[in-house]
């Protein structure tokens, strides 16, 4: 089966409600709710009800800490915007730092490999 997964390390899969601040046009400080679909050490993926550029640096906060990284693709499926997160080397996440309320560690459930929900 081939897929198009491309992260190295381990993928969760969860479900928690975080915040997304960015610069938006004009430079303009923007910030929105958003879903938690995955995540893993590197990076993350949310769902939102807008667009959000690739490249655009952005900062996400998941319980009391704050995380950095850069959206590396945004993707309309269904109901809402897919955004791929790159999270900054001094940002990586563990499950000690921030554990989402509803995580499913994937390799634990024997599926060794899972596309992303955006389908990229």
């Amino acid at each position: 089966m081939q897929t198009n997964e491309r992260r190295r390390e381990g993928r969760f899969l969860c479900s928690e409600l975080i915040r997304l601040d960015w610069r938006g046009d004009g430079n303009v400080l923007r910030s929105v709710e958003a879903v938690l679909e995955d995540i893993s050490p590197l990076g993350t993926c949310v769902q939102v009800e807008e667009e959000i550029f690739p490249g655009v640096a952005i900062t996400l906060s998941m319980g009391n800490r704050k995380y950095s990284g850069d959206v590396t693709y945004c993707v309309y499926r269904d109901y809402g915007y897919f955004v791929g997160i790159r999270l900054a080397k001094d940002s990586e996440w563990s499950s000690g730092s921030f554990a989402p309320q509803h995580l499913t560690d994937l390799l634990a459930l024997g599926d060794p490999v899972v596309t992303d929900p955006a389908g990229t």
